[in-house]
């Protein structure tokens, strides 16, 4: 399977070639994304080059500002905000450095994250922060399946990364009805066009097993309107506007919030 330091070079090549495409093509909204990859891929290959302490601590860092961008788009308050942020950033940590106790802290963080509106006293809108809080600690904790996942973790974030690309391309292209109502403008070839780009990546990376295929081509497409369905409930169109051309950090790692616990259960 190949690491991160043997793919660095690639990854660099493929940037360089789509950055000049994407310069010629003249299309602002394409140089801004490429700008936000031109950043975010050195940092992830960073990471993984630094084995699980990397890869750990730059799991934490995402789910801490993936919550913040989650708790002001459901509009939950800072008490409940602070609890589950330090949940889902504390997971990836214990489960490098105590994964033996890391079922429990994430059983005892779901408790104390649920027990904060009813410590508050909130009767009003207790319920609802509460359940909001729930999903967005799992949701968001569930990233911490990447240090579990070994060698194979870079695969798989590569795998989604391309098959973004591949489904934006895929459905101007291929076009297709209308994949879900929760995002109208995703159609189906784009789906294809996705799945086909990463499970090409997971070939070249030797890592095509069953669940890695299944992660990249059904779940991540679903991790993608899961989030859609979340921001649609809350009548906001990004999560954040501080990544160029892709909203927030939550818009950016949807996919792989649904990918890569598909992926552990599976492997």
């Amino acid at each position: 399977m190949i690491g991160a330091a043997q793919a660095a070079p690639y990854i660099a090549g493929a940037l360089g070639v789509g950055g000049v495409a994407v310069w010629a093509s003249g299309q602002r909204e394409l140089v801004r994304r490429w700008c936000s990859w031109a950043v975010i891929a050195p940092v992830v290959v960073g990471a993984h080059y630094l084995g699980t302490p990397g890869i750990a601590t730059l799991v934490a860092a995402i789910a801490l500002v993936a919550m913040v961008e989650y708790a002001r788009t459901v509009r939950l308050r800072l008490p409940e905000t602070v609890v589950a942020a330090v949940v889902a950033a504390g997971a990836p940590l214990i489960e490098w450095l105590a994964p033996d106790v890391f079922w429990r802290f994430l059983l005892l963080g779901g408790l104390a994250v649920a027990l904060v509106p009813v410590w508050t006293g909130d009767g009003h809108d207790g319920a609802r922060r509460t359940a909001f809080a729930l999903f967005g600690t799992a949701w968001l904790a569930a990233l911490s399946g990447l240090v579990l996942l070994g060698p194979a973790a870079f695969a798989l974030c590569v795998a989604v990364a391309v098959a973004d690309v591949g489904a934006w391309c895929g459905g101007r292209l291929l076009g297709g009805p209308a994949l879900s109502p929760l995002s109208p403008a995703k159609r189906w070839g784009g789906v294809l066009g996705g799945a086909a780009a990463g499970v090409a990546v997971l070939a070249l990376f030797g890592a095509l097993t069953p669940g890695l295929v299944i992660a990249v081509a059904v779940a991540a497409p679903l991790g993608d309107l899961l989030e859609s369905m979340v921001k649609r409930g809350s009548g906001v169109k990004d999560t954040g506007g501080w990544l160029p051309g892709m909203g927030g950090l939550l818009d950016r790692i949807d996919s792989l919030l649904l990918a890569v616990p598909v992926a552990v259960v599976l492997s």
